[in-house]
């Protein structure tokens, strides 16, 4: 270090290493056999009792016990940190380590320093995830996710690809494995076989296998436990499918994807999204897994293409939804109170129309960005539902039962075809109102109506061919009789 260093105080960040006192690099250990007094950030670490007995030693562990929070107890580390660094003799701050791998205090103490001109040294030190790897025996090549516990305890799902293997630090209690365990099996099956790993790099490292929903069953977690989970599969992540995706159609890709355009591609995106609503009518769980994959594919395919075209990419996609998602959702995100459903829809186009002149489209109105493409009946209810949340709705549902029979007479009352036209689609408006009004989606009513038609149907026909005769041969009478057999044999097997 040159004496224009030395003339300014001097904030030494030191690595403890992972806890054995010959895994101490040399440089560190030289340090400390010359230092008069040492500053830890938790004396928790299994290299301390082999400390120089001549060092007088500082821990912060009493902050952990008044702190609030983490963030509180590493701020206030920090602030002592820069305080002590400020001496002539400055200060060696020694850390569980290395110095930069899962430590929250370095970068504050090195962005503090900068600011009031103390000089930071960095003492390497081997961290706690070499020894980690070792006692696994696992090449964090090509791919591994490093993850804080901590961070992945309060997330619902877990931010890094499921087709990666990964090594989350800090499990320190078993409070802190239940917590990552509910945020883990939200991807990963229970079973999924998983290892903790207790205190590497020390004399009392330990390697425990099990499946993942046990892991908070141990009682051999401390503060030095780590969990290494293996991978799931390489088609488990969607990074690994946009991948495939984009491989379609590169240059030696599949003929047919390479020739795709947004515009030939609209009509499988049609179809597959009723194909989606098909087996949520259906109610099978399976096929509905299955379609929204094809669903899923049609979405990667409209991104890769523009992509391709230098249009947006599908990070864009995300990004531009989680955005919209947050900022819409201000009593979940943010500091807004919202009581109830019709509060949450009224803000909800509050913070729409406030969109729309941000976006120049101050002009469209409520109803404008309501897309003319979807089916009459889904289109006439969300009509209804975004007037409904400006409050331009029937107080009950009486006044709804009413227009109902008011449009009923005046079909009756029409004299051409153009009035009837209107009337019935009047009707069929109101009749999509009484629908909401009752919580049911008109769009999937019919579609299960016609399904139940279908079957009937095709029960009467089958029914027909058994007896030998021809639907077209039958009187009314006849076939009415048939479709209430076909009527009561569903029934019967729904029951």
């Amino acid at each position: 270090m040159s004496d224009t260093r030395r003339s300014k105080p001097t904030i030494t960040i030191l690595g403890l290493g992972p806890g054995r006192g010959d895994l101490l690099t040399r440089q560190a250990w030289e340090i400390l056999t010359h230092a008069s007094e040492i500053y830890l950030r938790t004396n928790q670490h299994p290299l301390v009792a082999e400390l120089p007995r001549e060092i007088s030693v500082h821990s912060f562990d009493e902050l952990y016990a008044a702190g609030e929070s983490f963030e509180q107890v590493y701020s206030e580390i920090v602030n002592r940190i820069i305080h002590l660094g400020k001496r002539p003799q400055g200060v060696i701050y020694a850390v569980p380590g290395n110095p930069f791998v899962a430590e929250a205090t370095t970068q504050a103490i090195i962005e503090r320093a900068k600011e009031e001109g103390i000089n930071i040294e960095i003492v390497e030190g081997l961290s706690f995830f070499e020894p980690v790897l070792s006692a696994i025996g696992v090449d964090p090549l090509p791919q591994m996710v490093l993850m804080d516990a901590l961070e992945l305890a309060v997330n619902h799902v877990p931010l890094f690809p499921p087709h990666m293997p990964a090594i989350i630090a800090q499990v320190y209690s078993r409070q802190v494995a239940s917590e990552v365990k509910l945020t883990l099996t939200s991807v990963y099956p229970d079973e999924h076989p998983v290892k903790l790993v207790h205190a590497a790099g020390t004399k009392d490292e330990l390697i425990e296998s099990c499946p993942l929903f046990e892991i908070d069953r141990s009682a051999n977690i401390g503060v030095i436990t780590c969990l290494y989970l293996p991978e799931l599969d390489e088609r488990s992540s969607f990074e690994a499918f946009q991948e495939i995706v984009a491989h379609l159609r590169a240059p030696d890709g599949c003929p047919w994807d390479k020739e795709q355009t947004h515009q030939s591609l609209r009509p499988y995106l049609l179809e597959e999204t009723y194909e989606v609503l098909a087996a949520l009518d259906a109610y099978e769980p399976d096929d509905l897994c299955e379609e929204l994959g094809d669903l899923l594919l049609q979405i990667y395919l409209h991104a890769q293409i523009a992509s391709e075209e230098g249009e947006f990419t599908m990070a864009d996609v995300l990004r531009g939804i989680h955005t919209k998602i947050v900022n819409r959702h201000p009593h979940v995100f943010g500091d807004i109170e919202i009581k109830d459903t019709q509060g949450v829809l009224r803000h909800w186009e509050q913070i729409k129309a406030v969109e729309r002149i941000n976006n120049g489209k101050s002009e469209g109105g409520l109803l404008a960005s309501v897309t003319q493409t979807l089916p009459a009946l889904s289109q006439a209810q969300e009509i209804q539902r975004r007037a409904a949340r400006v409050g331009f709705d029937w107080k009950d549902i009486q006044g709804v039962w009413k227009k109902v029979q008011e449009e009923l007479g005046e079909i009756r009352r029409a004299k051409t075809v153009e009035e009837i036209n209107h009337e019935i689609g009047d009707l069929l408006f109101t009749t999509v109102n009484l629908a909401r009004w009752q919580q049911i989606d008109a769009e999937s009513a019919l579609r299960e109506t016609n399904t139940r038609f279908r079957k009937r149907f095709a029960k009467m026909e089958e029914e027909a061919r058994n007896r030998q005769v021809n639907l077209t041969d039958l009187s009314l009478d006849e076939l009415e009789a048939l479709w209430q057999e076909a009527k009561k044999d569903q029934d019967f097997q729904r029951a």
